[in-house]
């Protein structure tokens, strides 16, 4: 079962010789709190139209992204333009410490406790895109071990 969730909707207008003509854009996060998320981006002259589109578009672009339980395995740094989002691991019962752009993305995976925090730019798309970036780039321990062909020890 598929979790969508509308980020942000944008309204746009065109001035035209009889007045203005709005169009609109929306963010949509799509997630099987199960490790897997998408984002999507859909334009269109009406809202349900706009975010029918994005919700298309998030479920063409999922990506599987590796968890350690109901948190993160790693300390991660995201960015995306000027944009960047730190994505920190937490113990059981810390809850989602994030803004709503970022709090979207982390719900819809399946984490359930991790700490984040903002940097740079606010704009609701890069923000989103960081959170991806950072959590594209998080892997496990198994994954580590076999992508070097080592054994790490018991250190964590």
């Amino acid at each position: 079962m598929l979790r969508e969730t509308v980020v942000k909707i944008n309204r746009c207008a065109t001035v035209v010789k009889g007045g203005r003509r709005f169009s609109f854009s929306s963010l949509v996060v799509v997630g099987d709190r199960k490790g897997n998320v998408g984002v999507g981006f859909g334009k269109a002259k009406e809202v349900p139209s706009a975010v029918e589109k994005g919700i298309k578009s998030a479920k063409k672009n999922m990506k599987a992204i590796s968890l350690k339980g109901d948190t993160i395995p790693h300390e991660t740094l995201g960015r995306f333009g000027a944009a960047k989002v730190a994505l920190i691991p937490a113990r059981p019962g810390t809850g989602v410490i994030a803004g709503a752009s970022v709090r979207a993305v982390v719900e819809a995976v399946g984490i359930k406790n991790i700490l984040t925090k903002s940097f740079g730019s606010n704009n609701p798309m890069n923000l989103v895109k960081a959170t991806m970036a950072g959590l594209e780039g998080l892997r496990t321990k198994e994954q580590v071990e076999t992508l070097r062909g080592v054994t790490l020890d018991e250190s964590d």
